[in-house]
């Protein structure tokens, strides 16, 4: 995967859940099958109140979001542990989740799925960026640039877990460096 991610963001708050990320009735969809793991992306994050985030992350028909990068606030990824969160994010077309804090189950989520990066921020964004705003996340310098201002944020290292993302999970990272073997027959 790239280090440097350029695009417009789509901007969350406090306490978004897996129920919001994914909604349970999709549940069903697995996502080893591919038309059914592209199709998990076109409902990622339709559980959002429609009266609170009028701009879908999806748009409705489509399989992909136009957003990149989720900027959230505090706790991101709270409640169930569904590996369907990550996957259907990463299916829309998310690179990174850029978020106050996350919900412990959903880093470990994205780190075995290696679908997204989970970057913490170092202050708070969500309250100062909107969705559409387009910025830039370098992953080996950890900032977030504003494209508009210039304006330079921080994010706190991935540390130890930023390769099994970059390699596509614990499965492939544990190929890749021997853990396992590679065996394409299965």
């Amino acid at each position: 995967m790239t280090s440097v991610i350029t695009g417009p963001v789509y901007v969350v708050g406090d306490n978004i859940d897996t129920d919001q990320i994914i909604p349970a009735q999709y549940l069903n969809l697995v996502p080893t099958i591919p038309e059914e793991y592209e199709k998990l992306g076109s409902y990622a994050l339709s559980g959002l109140p429609e009266s609170l985030y009028p701009v879908r992350y999806v748009r409705p028909g489509a399989l992909d979001s136009e957003y990149p990068i989720v900027v959230a606030g505090r706790n991101f990824g709270c409640g169930s542990s569904r590996e369907h969160a990550p996957i259907a994010l990463g299916s829309a077309g998310c690179r990174v989740v850029l978020a106050e804090s996350f919900a412990r189950i959903f880093f470990r989520n994205c780190v075995a799925t290696g679908e997204l990066y989970p970057c913490e921020l170092v202050e708070r964004l969500c309250d100062r960026l909107r969705t559409g705003d387009v910025v830039t996340v370098n992953l080996d310098e950890l900032t977030v640039t504003e494209v508009a201002t210039g304006q330079v944020h921080r994010i706190k290292p991935l540390g130890d877990v930023r390769p099994v993302i970059d390699a596509g999970g614990l499965f492939n990272y544990a190929r890749k460096t021997g853990m396992i073997a590679s065996n394409p027959g299965c």
